[in-house]
């Protein structure tokens, strides 16, 4: 047994595939099927069904897999502790981000990353919360940006910022001359949505919870279009076609500026408005698994964010 055929189940039993999970390895796939067959030969157990369409792991295989990534995980905190040896800080730090967080907030924090720590480069990874989670229990990543709430993995996580919630409208909509707004005034309007998997969409839903029922009516589609990304659906809000909710950090900052620049080929602008009282918020987290052992490298990326501009939100310590 060897760590090379332990690293190889876990492919196979995150992809679900021998091809994907060989080119995951920088493998060829009859290198991989043959050092999986040696393992099961040893093992005396099979631990995948391989059928034509998809490979399932047994609940043996669950197991063995599961072990396998621990084994894996200790492997790698050997170097890790070698590495701390010499800096705490050396070595890149693969972090994962929620798309509705990375394009706004993964700028600013490259940039400050770069300052404080260029011995430790950021690996990034954008994905749903789902994936990240799965991703943290594997491996695959060292730590998540996400957004609670999130199923409780028994992972540690600390808190970053409380980010509010903005409205956007088209310029030209009677909602655009006003200078706070209330969910109740949102209620008539046509709502444009993130797709299913986004954790914002969900925040928006529990802002505005009629819309919810729009999600799988197909007579909805008159009130709630699903955009690919939340500039995708800053666009759709320009073109005239609906209203949506934003985190404050994807808000431009000229966009908030007492006469903003606009270009003249801009046929359609998007309005902020904040929301009467206290605003609809989401809290930012940072999570990773209890069993990581850099720990200065986690409190070097908190630093880092903290160092991160961040208008409108609310640190927490």
């Amino acid at each position: 047994m060897t760590l090379t055929e332990l690293k190889y189940i876990v492919a196979v039993a995150r992809e679900k595939h021998f091809g994907k999970a060989a080119e995951a390895c920088f493998v060829s796939q009859p290198t991989l099927s043959v050092a999986i067959k040696k393992l099961e030969d040893e093992l005396e157990v099979k631990l995948f069904e391989r059928s034509a369409n998809e490979v399932t792991v047994t609940p043996l295989g669950e197991d063995i897999v599961r072990q396998a990534q621990s084994v894996l995980e200790q492997a790698a905190s050997i170097k890790e502790i070698a590495k701390r040896g010499k800096d705490p800080l050396a070595g890149p730090l693969k972090l994962g981000v929620i798309y509705t967080i990375g394009p706004y907030l993964l700028p600013d924090l490259v940039r400050q990353s770069i300052s404080r720590t260029p011995q430790m480069p950021l690996m990034l990874q954008e994905n749903f919360t789902v994936k990240l989670l799965e991703m943290l229990r594997t491996g695959d990543i060292d730590c998540a940006i996400m957004a609670e709430p999130f199923p409780d993995t028994g992972l540690a996580v600390a808190q970053l910022y409380d980010e509010p919630f903005m409205a956007a409208v088209p310029s030209t909509h009677p909602l655009a001359a006003k200078t706070t707004i209330t969910s109740l005034e949102l209620k008539s309007e046509t709502m444009l949505l993130l797709g299913t998997g986004h954790c914002f969409r969900d925040h928006v839903l529990e802002v505005c919870p009629e819309f919810a029922r729009f999600s799988s009516d197909a007579e909805g589609i008159r009130k709630s279009f699903e955009g690919s990304s939340l500039e995708t659906i800053k666009h759709m809000v320009a073109a005239g076609m609906g209203v949506t909710l934003v985190p404050r950090l994807s808000v431009p900052k000229e966009a908030l500026e007492a006469r903003p620049r606009r270009r003249k080929e801009d046929h359609a602008f998007v309005k902020y408005i904040p929301f009467d009282g206290d605003p609809p918020v989401r809290r930012v987290v940072l999570a990773w698994r209890r069993s990581f052992t850099r720990y200065e490298a986690i409190a070097a990326l908190r630093n880092s964010i903290y160092a991160c501009e961040l208008p409108g939100v609310k640190r927490l310590s």
